[in-house]
């Protein structure tokens, strides 16, 4: 009964004057008091920036990562390059290392043992992020490329091509499309994780928001903002990614 004797309470209290200008005070002095929105969007510029950066190198180890294992996996029987095989060694250790740790304890030892001396806590938040990516958009890749019919390189090769010329020329391109909703949802993970780099000093959104709180001694309003703003990019992102699955999908129905 006591829970629901205090959201009673919790209901109750909204219907009282007294506690929505205590909210809309408690906000201005989040938002508006000493021109603070400046630094939410300053860790905004941060955060984009990072996400970016995480991007360009997750989706660059991926495709070489996806290349090289799927490479090794369809060489054919009695057939196998060791050199191919050692740098697949290589490719199966970072991702399962990358995919079995905590990203938290990935940031930990990258920022402060790895780059303990280093004060561009930024960068090495985001070389954290796009390292991580990069093991599951490898997987991703890979998935999409091994569930392709053999075919398709087959006919690649009969054509004159190299191995690499058919990957780029004809059966990453379909896989791009079957991949592509995965791909989104691992962007999205992306973004929002970019929250985590304050744990090292990096300046996001989070960072200036509890700056903020050591302010005001008020903790709600300043992560509830934060929370906005991430939601916001989210949704910006997905909008843009069905926007290009339609523009797909058009281009397949021509």
């Amino acid at each position: 009964m006591g829970f629901f004797t205090q959201l009673y309470e919790t209901f109750g209290a909204l219907e009282d004057p007294g506690f929505w200008q205590e909210a809309y005070m408690n906000f201005y002095r989040a938002w508006f008091e000493a021109d603070r929105w400046k630094q939410y969007f300053q860790g905004l510029g941060t955060t984009i920036q990072v996400t970016v950066m995480a991007l360009l190198i997750g989706v660059v180890l991926g495709v070489v990562v996806a290349m090289i294992r799927t490479a090794h996996d369809q060489q054919r029987p009695g057939q196998h390059n060791p050199l191919l095989g050692i740098t697949n060694l290589i490719c199966k250790v970072y991702v399962t290392i990358i995919r079995g740790t905590p990203m938290m304890v990935q940031l930990l030892i990258m920022g402060l043992v790895i780059f303990a001396s280093n004060r561009n806590k930024t960068l090495i938040g985001a070389l954290s992020l796009g390292i991580n990516s990069g093991a599951y958009v490898a997987e991703i890749i890979r998935g999409g490329l091994m569930s392709l019919d053999p075919g398709q390189m087959e006919a690649g090769r009969s054509l004159g091509l190299n191995y690499f010329d058919t990957m780029r020329f004809i059966v990453i391109p379909q896989a791009f499309k079957a991949i592509l909703p995965s791909l989104g949802n691992e962007f999205i993970t992306l973004l929002k994780d970019t929250s985590l780099i304050s744990v090292v000093g990096g300046k996001e959104i989070v960072y200036f928001a509890q700056a903020i709180i050591t302010r005001t001694y008020e903790t709600m309003y300043p992560y509830l903002i934060t929370a906005v703003m991430y939601l916001i990019l989210v949704l910006i992102f997905t909008w843009l990614q069905g926007k290009l699955e339609r523009r797909l999908r058009q281009s397949d129905r021509r």
